[in-house]
């Protein structure tokens, strides 16, 4: 049964993803919907922003890109700035 009080968007696949938006648990799919929709457009490196807080939305980042086939590497973004609130992604290229 759809939630009426959903709101549905396009999300832009240009290899940065903000986490800000989104609640913790739609970001179990989110994460693995949006490394999808990356590959097929040929975008191999991603750059996700958590943020800082308390690291819950890290965490689960983590947990997500630790057991995904496509991942090759992942480590926080050494950006200044951006300090421990993103994360880049390297992805198989097939």
């Amino acid at each position: 049964m759809e939630n009426d009080d959903q709101i549905l968007f396009e999300l832009p696949i240009n290899g940065i993803l903000d986490l800000h938006t989104f609640s913790p648990k739609e970001i179990k799919q989110l994460i693995p919907d949006y490394i999808d929709a990356c590959l097929a457009k040929n975008i191999y490196l991603i750059r996700i922003i958590h943020g800082k807080g308390i690291g819950v939305l890290r965490a689960i980042t983590n947990s997500i890109l630790k057991n995904h086939p496509a991942v090759v590497s992942y480590r926080l973004d050494p950006e200044p700035g951006s300090s421990w609130g993103a994360t880049l992604v390297e992805l198989k290229k097939e």
